[in-house]
């Protein structure tokens, strides 16, 4: 019951913004996504590729998995089959192998490109010349089986609002700026994921349109 009540608060938050819920279920049982699929959750975000692949069977074939996590290439192959959007896009090699996998299977595979917006050596992500670079290069536009709907990222761990608005604002310029030079003519690429359970008001004040929420669902882990 906590878990469907506090999924039916955040889409009730989210009503009207535009905005999606997905529902971190990193190190979660499958039950407990069971219950947050019977209380209307329909996205799921999973950090690890095994962990994806091992409970994708055991939920109904409407849930869309997305993978927030780091994926190193030699995963890719785990999760081609069905997850819907990586949002941890870093590399130009890691696209040509989605874009392999996905072509094997016969379908498209979306992702967020990660960027780096905090100011923690611990997180990951392209800088804004790096995109340019992928985005610039013969072999990104040869990709078939893979498309780009937007960026991603993750913001400090502070409770300095002033910073996370800062950076939430970066990640969002960024967009924009992709948008106007690469996407024009794309209307799939509309995605701007950040935000999560501590955070994610800011985020959606700034223009977020999925919010990564675990902790403030399931709650903490004990």
């Amino acid at each position: 019951m906590i878990i469907e009540n506090n999924i039916r608060r955040f889409e009730a938050e989210l009503a009207g913004t535009g905005a999606r819920l997905v529902v971190v279920t990193k190190t979660h049982p499958v039950e407990k996504l069971r219950e947050a699929y019977e209380a209307g959750a329909r996205i799921f975000g999973e950090n690890r590729p095994q962990e994806m692949a091992a409970k994708q069977p055991e939920l109904p074939a409407d849930v869309e998995w997305h993978l927030i996590g780091h994926l190193q290439t030699n995963k890719v192959k785990l999760l081609a089959p069905f997850v819907h959007t990586v949002q941890s896009i870093d590399s130009l090699r890691l696209l040509q192998e989605l874009d392999k996998h996905a072509a094997r299977h016969n379908r498209v595979i979306n992702g967020l490109l990660q960027f780096y917006i905090a100011r923690e050596e611990a997180k990951s992500g392209l800088s804004w010349e790096e995109a340019e670079e992928l985005l610039s290069s013969e072999a990104y536009r040869q990709l078939k089986n893979v498309r780009l709907t937007g960026v991603m990222g993750v913001a400090t761990f502070t409770e300095d609002e002033n910073q996370l608005r800062a950076e939430f604002g970066q990640l969002r310029g960024y967009f924009q700026e992709l948008k106007s030079r690469y996407f024009a003519q794309e209307p799939h690429f509309s995605e701007v994921s950040m935000g999560m359970s501590g955070d994610y008001r800011l985020a959606l004040a700034e223009g977020s349109t999925l919010i990564r929420v675990g902790s403030a669902i399931f709650g903490s882990r004990g």
